[in-house]
């Protein structure tokens, strides 16, 4: 899955996995977090979701990374904004003000990029990626934050190799995460769209074992 792979979906505007809707398991769950409301959350490769605004109307601060500039500049034109922008590094900034999305490479991030962030949500990082990417996308992760942090992640389960999305057993999430997170199966639910036949989505409360 290289870059021009994902640069050719959004060119051609192949975005299926774009949700036009607040995501209804982060409105459902993101309470079970235990967080006050004023902490730093990370959305990776977040596209241009509208779930970030809705974790900025809770009063947290939201830093997205995402690699084409089209999602990036997009998230804020449908919104009626016109952000910041800044050359930094690897990364451009557009910001608004609570709102930051870094144009750029996730596998480019630094520690010192996500200073300050305590949770993570993760709705489309994970299940957008095949297996090898995704032990390297876990990897890099845990290396830049902090030890203590919480992450929201939903998965995927079905039975077909294709993707994305890609299917991500139970079993892989405790391989990935098992050894720094303390995991938590907080729901998992058969979609009603018949189109989804098969297919399950499950929400997870992962918290840092140091925390």
């Amino acid at each position: 899955m290289e870059h021009d792979f994902w640069h050719k979906k959004w060119s051609d505007g192949k975005i299926g996995f774009h949700q036009k809707e607040i995501n209804p398991y982060l409105q459902s769950y993101w309470q079970r977090m235990g967080l006050k409301g004023d902490e730093k959350v990370f959305v990776p490769l977040c596209g241009k979701s509208r779930d970030m605004l809705w974790l900025r109307e809770q009063g947290h601060e939201v830093l997205g990374v995402e690699l084409n500039a089209t999602a990036c500049e997009a998230f804020f034109s449908e919104n009626d904004a016109e952000p910041v922008m800044v050359e930094s590094g690897n990364f451009t900034s557009h910001s608004i003000d609570g709102i930051d999305v870094l144009c750029g490479d996730f596998f480019n991030l630094t520690q010192e990029d996500l200073l300050g962030v305590t949770a993570v949500y993760d709705r489309a990082a994970l299940i957008a990626l095949p297996l090898e990417m995704r032990a390297k996308y876990v990897d890099h992760l845990q290396k830049i934050l902090s030890t203590t942090a919480k992450i929201l992640l939903i998965t995927l389960e079905f039975d077909e190799q294709s993707g994305p999305p890609f299917s991500v057993s139970a079993d892989e999430v405790e391989a990935l995460f098992g050894k720094q997170f303390e995991i938590k199966c907080l729901d998992r639910v058969q979609p009603d769209d018949p189109r989804d036949a098969g297919r399950h989505e499950v929400t997870w409360l992962l918290q840092g074992k140091r925390g």
